[in-house]
């Protein structure tokens, strides 16, 4: 396998297709990079829902003559999900210092981060607004994402803990409180109205606060609020649900800048003809920024071993930052080795894990998230799927490029709840509102055949009769057998127009070896690992997979939860009440006697003797 996590974009003259783009962009908060045909950044920007954010780039009118000037270039964007606004906000003023886009230049201005300030040396110490150079005394809290943010705080802070912020010359020279005493938002340290070890106690609580750790203040205001609603006093109550409320702000915030660490986080996605790494660079404990890697792989590798290869060409091969912490979406095989020899490039013990909690799991869960959108919207992209079908048409000698594709596979568990799956694709990629479940039933358990049998006459019955639209293509997962069940249905419904072809594990069950199966002929074929057909048979069988299984776990959970008292005529749920509620479980209602069960109020003695026989069939 041959990884190149530095390989630039191509330039690529076809159009943007923002239709596919945005009919797969999550509604969840983060980032996003805009690149143009060269590959060179844009725009960098944040939202809290991106798939509303970036559709208003592409809306059919109202736009500035800037941003028309924008849309007009762009070729590709990459998406970064966050966990927050707050945080999508500060990894995109990263972004933009770091890659300077010439559409940010002239919208944004270059301020440098907003901090809290506690002058923790002083007597009484202060509480101040402090941007730039770390020029004054005392211990420093943020960066928060806006000066608007940590005057917001600063107005909090003031209200709870009544700690001053006045400047030293003005806290000096006062002989009687000021306003803010009188409007209860200062405690008057100045004149001595509260003691030194009473207002370090207030200190200690904001700061305890400030660093997270704010479980106490938030119960003590919550107890007030209950009282004061108790109490009827429901202006002060509103007030103080106010307050919880900008806490809870406040501690958001904090959250995305106050943990600590260095660690670069990996994820991977791995799906037919496409492989993705994405990497989230975190250091201080914040995400400062993040990139898309697409490496070549020459046949499918599992994701580990594709994390194994792209961290040793990554870091080794190169003069490259290393962090003292590596976390990975996967277990790696080669972890051990990994370690030593980034250990010794770097000069320091470098750890490698899969295994995280608290913060490190969220960092985690972003990469891979990440990565599998990434992946979804590569694949999806109408260039991509539009080679794949071209490539498709030639492999099975077409006069038009197809454009409905039907995959059908079965799941079960022994046979338990079995289901078969419909999935559709057409031009665009998987057409989900198309999908359907086949609940199985009345075939032998674990009968593959007659399950595929009866689902294909069940869709196709409804089909030839006008109720949807008939596939230029049907596509089975599996061999020449479920191949033969599908050209059994098609002849005995006279559907001639539709072209069969089987898609089966090869000898090594490994993805990139699979067997395709002609239903015409039955002639066998194995196409090259990096055929753009394999990877759209590929990619549509995985989906029929995932949503049998997605089918069968549903109906199994489903039957399992359903009680064996269900199913006894004359039992209904009152009755069903009174058993259990008499014998406390169905296990001892198994285990009565006919008797024992008729000396239910509501049960008679030839009721009683349906149960038995309905919980012992056997017998």
């Amino acid at each position: 396998m041959t990884t190149t996590p530095d390989a630039t974009t191509q330039p690529d003259s076809t159009p943007f297709d923002s239709k596919a783009f945005l009919a797969r962009v999550t509604t969840r908060p983060g980032v996003y990079q805009m690149y143009d045909a060269g590959g060179e950044i844009l725009y960098v920007g944040k939202a809290r829902n991106l798939k509303n954010r970036l559709s208003s780039y592409f809306r059919a009118s109202g736009l500035t003559t800037k941003t028309m000037a924008l849309v007009a270039k762009i070729a590709r964007i990459e998406v970064t999900i966050t966990n927050s606004e707050t945080e999508a906000l500060l990894l995109e003023q990263n972004l933009i210092k770091e890659q300077r886009p010439p559409y940010n230049i002239l919208l944004r201005d270059d301020k440098s981060y907003p901090y809290i300030l506690i002058t923790d040396r002083d007597e009484y110490p202060a509480v101040r607004f402090q941007r730039g150079a770390k020029r004054g005394r005392g211990r420093y809290f943020g960066p928060f994402p806006s000066g608007s943010a940590v005057r917001e705080s600063l107005n909090i802070l003031q209200k709870v803990f009544l700690l001053r912020q006045c400047d030293d010359a003005f806290f000096r020279n006062r002989s009687r409180p000021c306003l803010q005493y009188q409007i209860k938002r200062c405690s008057a340290p100045c004149v001595g109205a509260i003691s030194r070890d009473e207002y370090q106690r207030d200190l200690r609580h904001a700061i305890m606060f400030l660093e997270g750790r704010n479980q106490a203040v938030m119960e003590e205001l919550g107890q007030q609020m209950d009282q004061a609603a108790a109490a009827l006093e429901f202006e002060k109550a509103a007030e103080l649900r106010d307050q919880i409320g900008r806490l809870r702000q406040v501690q958001e915030q904090q959250y995305v800048s106050g943990l600590h660490g260095d660690a670069d986080v990996l994820g991977c996605a791995i799906q037919a003809g496409g492989v993705v790494v994405h990497g989230l660079f975190v250091r201080q404990g914040r995400v400062i920024g993040s990139k898309v890697y697409h490496p070549r792989v020459s046949v499918e590798e599992s994701p580990a071993e594709v994390l194994s290869a792209f961290i040793a060409q990554f870091y080794l091969a190169g003069a490259r930052e290393i962090p003292e912490l590596l976390i990975v979406s996967f277990e790696l095989d080669d972890a051990d080795a990994l370690q030593q020899a980034l250990s010794e490039r770097r000069g320091r013990n470098v750890s490698i894990t899969h295994r995280v909690r608290g913060e490190r799991a969220g960092w985690q869960r972003l990469a891979q998230t990440n990565a599998e959108q990434q992946l979804a919207s590569h694949l999806a992209s109408k260039q991509s799927i539009h080679n794949r079908y071209l490539a498709l048409q030639d492999l099975l000698g077409l006069d038009h490029l197809p454009q409905r594709l039907e995959c059908f596979d079965i799941s079960h568990s022994q046979g338990e709840a079995t289901v078969a799956s419909c999935v559709v694709f057409d031009r665009n990629g998987p057409c989900k509102s198309d999908y359907r479940t086949f609940n199985i039933e009345g075939i032998t358990p674990g009968d593959d055949y007659a399950a595929m049998h009866q689902a294909l006459t069940r869709r196709y019955t409804r089909l030839r009769k006008g109720e949807g639209k008939l596939p230029d293509l049907l596509v089975i997962d599996g061999g020449k057998g479920q191949v033969a069940q599908a050209m059994e249905v098609l002849d005995s419904l006279q559907i001639t127009e539709v072209l069969v072809i089987g898609i089966a594990k090869g000898p090594t069950r490994k993805a990139g070896f699979e067997i395709l199966v002609s239903g015409e002929t039955g002639a066998e074929q194995v196409l090259q690992s990096d055929s753009p057909a394999l990877h759209l048979l590929q990619h549509i069988r995985d989906e029929a997979h995932r949503f049998a299984i997605t089918g069968h776990r549903a109906r199994r959970g489903k039957a399992r939860k359903q009680s064996r008292l269900e199913g006894i005529p004359g039992i209904g749920p009152k009755r069903r009440r009174e058993l259990l509620r008499y014998f406390g479980s169905l296990r001892d209602i198994e285990s009565a006697s006919i008797e024992e069960i008729a000396k239910v109020s509501t049960i008679s003695r030839a009721l009683a003797e349906e149960i038995y026989a309905a919980l012992h069939p056997e017998r």
